[in-house]
């Protein structure tokens, strides 16, 4: 079959022939109609990800909309590391497929599975968000970022606060729900002082998609807000920012904040796929917007280290 390749961690993806992936008793064979290129793909091919096997050459991709045998249109996940979702064919789990409703166009469904998950699965399942809360976002300019502040508003929050780099995506934040803004290319005392405004005023849930200096300076306006005493979950997601910070652990210790992570393995894999689930009933009910630069599978190389911005690349075998 046709796909995309890494030979070694330190090499792009490049577009060839590979063996096809033959179905075990219990999974389906499933064709390929487009797949998602989210920055865990990357990161899991490159061998930096956590979940990284280091098991070369593979075909990269973790999940996909596809054709099962009998006909239907699924949304799933890749069963096997090796053979991804970047190919003409991939084997899935009867637990990891779910229908996907005509309404949601497979390049759509493709692009956000991924990015949905991680902030619906942090809200449910690490935040316990109610509805009625506030939550900050960390990285509301990218893919996840932008699709967060729609969830986020979607399912209730009081106030949604969208914090970034980029300023024309940070003004479209406002058109998604987000009821007010903050730039990270403030200069740390300005960005201090905004985030401590917010986080005063009552900030529930952080969802973080950027960790290094953003984190630093939310973390410490959380350390000496004035309402120490009210809960305050921090959820860690991504790392664009850095994937270190010094933590003083007087913050954990001055106030209630509870930081956790959300991610493959803090999210039990059931609660992952009934997220994936919720998230597209949700969808088919009302689309969500979000940015899509499809190409053919074939473009791979070239498109492999192209920088996002506001769009998800979705490759079409």
């Amino acid at each position: 079959m046709n796909t995309a390749v890494v030979e070694s961690a330190q090499s792009p993806p490049q577009y060839k022939t590979f063996e096809d992936p033959v179905a075990h008793a219990g999974e389906f064979a499933v064709r390929v109609l487009a797949a998602g290129l989210h920055p865990v793909v990357k990161s899991r091919a490159k061998g930096s990800h956590y979940t990284s096997g280091g098991q070369f050459p593979l075909i990269p991709g973790v999940d996909g909309v596809g054709r099962l045998e009998d006909g239907s249109r699924v949304f799933f996940a890749a069963a096997r590391p090796q053979f991804g979702t970047f190919a003409e064919r991939c084997i899935a789990r009867p637990d990891a497929v779910f229908p996907l409703a005509d309404s949601i166009p497979d390049e759509m469904a493709a692009a956000l599975g991924n990015p949905a998950m991680s902030s619906w699965g942090a809200l449910t399942y690490r935040a316990k968000f109610a509805s009625g809360e506030s939550v900050l976002i960390l990285g509301a300019t990218g893919v996840a970022g932008q699709l967060a502040v729609q969830i986020a508003k979607r399912r209730g929050a009081k106030r949604v606060i969208a914090c970034g780099r980029n300023p024309d995506a940070l003004e479209k934040t406002k058109s998604l729900g987000a009821d007010a803004t903050i730039s990270l290319e403030l200069p740390r005392e300005e960005l201090f002082a905004a985030l401590s405004r917010e986080i005063n005023a009552g900030i529930d849930v952080v969802l973080d998609y950027v960790w290094g200096p953003p984190a630093e300076v939310t973390l410490e306006a959380i350390a000496r807000r004035d309402n120490e005493a009210l809960r305050l979950r921090y959820v860690q997601i991504g790392t664009s920012a850095g994937r270190t910070i010094p933590l003083d652990g007087a913050v954990l210790r001055s106030n209630a904040v509870e930081l956790v992570g959300s991610g493959f393995g803090s999210v039990a894999l059931p609660d992952l796929l009934t997220s994936i689930s919720d998230f597209l009933a949700e969808a088919a009910r009302t689309p969500f917007e979000i940015g899509i630069r499809a190409l053919p599978l074939r473009d791979i190389t070239s498109a492999w280290d192209q920088p996002e911005g506001d769009s998800r690349f979705v490759f079409i075998p």
